[in-house]
């Protein structure tokens, strides 16, 4: 039994929409949901459970962003993925810049990267942390920040970032370990 379209069929669906066909739209809105869904659990696993954001809210707010993007050239599932995951952390750290500006935490501990993504209970502070030192990072290696946005926040696999990206699993295995070290020194670092 099928499951849904193909990766490729996706892709078709996705460049339709893309070049404004309204049927399209019809017929990608559940799977776009479906795929932002995933993304969502998978991020919102490792937040703290008194979150103010919850993975439905997050997913409602990236879809809407992303459905009312106007003539988007969508290249296929991955450049999606890509897409989704630079929403996420959009909406994510904008959420953590205005609870900060409400309350400002201190003495929070590092945030933490490991292979399976294992990232603990993040702070608001932390993510405004992360997303400035990946700023950085952009300036320095826009690849590696990339790789860092969609396993973080977009929690790709190797595999996907890869397509992603247009590289290697290998290379973007890679740039994920270098890339966690640059930033553990950077966010380690007292500025």
């Amino acid at each position: 039994m099928r499951r849904g379209p193909s990766t490729h069929d996706f892709t078709l669906l996705l460049r339709a929409w893309g070049e404004g066909d309204r049927e399209a739209l019809d017929r990608l809105a559940p799977l776009v949901y479906q795929e932002l869904h995933r993304l969502a659990r998978g991020y919102m696993a490792h937040e703290r459970p008194n979150h103010t954001l919850q993975a439905t809210a997050l997913v409602n707010e990236a879809y809407l962003r992303l459905i009312d993007t106007r003539q988007v050239h969508w290249q296929d599932r991955a450049h999606f993925l890509a897409i989704c995951a630079r929403a996420m952390r959009q909406i994510l750290v904008d959420h953590a810049r205005s609870r900060a500006a409400r309350k400002h935490g201190g003495g929070q501990a590092l945030l933490q990267f490991d292979e399976t993504l294992g990232i603990p209970q993040t702070s608001h502070s932390q993510l405004l942390k992360l997303d400035d030192a990946l700023n950085r990072l952009a300036q320095l290696d826009p690849r590696k920040s990339q790789v860092v946005e969609l396993r973080f926040f977009g929690g790709l696999s190797l595999e996907e970032t890869a397509a992603a990206l247009k590289t290697s699993p290998r290379t973007v295995k890679r740039d994920w370990q270098l890339a966690r070290a640059w930033l553990f020194r950077e966010l380690s670092a007292k500025h």
